[in-house]
């Protein structure tokens, strides 16, 4: 019995499966030689996530590991301002090799904007685009921790870094007011629906300004490891590098976050 040919259609899907199955592939052969790839996430925007992944990243690299930060905010890109990096990323024959600042490889859409102040008009097709290329044509080399400086919300760029990478887990953050809270459980539960695990839970801007105690009720209620605070200082007013290197108190919350990070990645090899 003679086997049909597919239809143009037929085809094109087929040719678009393999595609995106190639794709992956060579993403996950890509980010195998990464030993621990940790998302900071929440569920909004204003909460600290990139304040929190450059000082997260400075700190590992400072303990001597091998760091990099992908900034996976494609329209609001600030991890290259935040790290006041000064050069920019390699590209060859299709392929981006990451700028290093404060002994950090960096890739972000922020070096590829003519200026900081420019508007990034994407539709969610171009964002996936962009996301993928980032994944699938960036040589990390070896690398003891990636730290992935994830979009705000649950949308597109949060689904297609869920949906393309191997991630290890979130680190979520939240600020200590319910509505941020609220909002960070949002993120949660998108974490949760794509079976993917929390590391833990996580206080940003706490302290008397802004009150305190949202992050750790947020880590009970989810049964998730709550990974401490850092509180509102006049230390970040400095701007000129990572806090981390500038603050001994910042410094101190940071190596305290990196060794609750380390304790909940054990765990959760274990419970795998």
């Amino acid at each position: 019995m003679a086997t049909r040919e597919p239809t143009p259609q037929e085809q094109s899907r087929l040719d678009a499966i393999r595609q995106q199955w190639q794709q992956k592939r060579k993403i996950t052969e890509r980010f195998d030689k990464i030993k621990h790839k940790i998302a900071v996430y929440s569920g909004k925007g204003g909460v600290g996530k990139t304040t929190v992944s450059v000082n997260l990243a400075t700190t590992l690299a400072a303990q001597g590991n091998r760091v990099g930060i992908l900034d996976a905010d494609i329209d609001c890109p600030n991890v290259v301002n935040a790290m006041k990096v000064e050069l920019i990323p390699g590209y060859k024959d299709g392929e981006f090799t990451p700028a290093i600042q404060w002994g950090v490889k960096i890739l972000s859409m922020g070096f590829f904007q003519e200026n900081q102040d420019e508007a990034i008009i994407f539709r969610g097709p171009m964002i996936h685009n962009t996301l993928n290329q980032f994944m699938e044509g960036t040589d990390w080399g070896e690398l003891d921790y990636l730290i992935v400086d994830m979009s705000p919300g649950t949308s597109d760029a949060a689904l297609t870094i869920m949906q393309t990478l191997p991630l290890d887990g979130f680190v979520i953050v939240t600020g200590p007011q319910e509505l941020a809270a609220l909002d960070a459980k949002r993120s949660v539960n998108m974490v949760k629906k794509l079976n993917m695990a929390v590391i833990g839970v996580m206080e940003n801007f706490s302290g008397e300004m802004f009150g305190t105690g949202a992050g750790e009720a947020l880590a009970k209620d989810i049964d998730a490891p709550f990974l401490g605070k850092t509180e509102l200082r006049p230390d970040y007013k400095d701007t000129s590098k990572p806090s981390v290197l500038i603050s001994p108190a910042v410094k101190g919350e940071y190596e305290a976050l990196v060794g609750k990070i380390n304790d909940s990645l054990e765990n959760l090899a274990t419970v795998e």
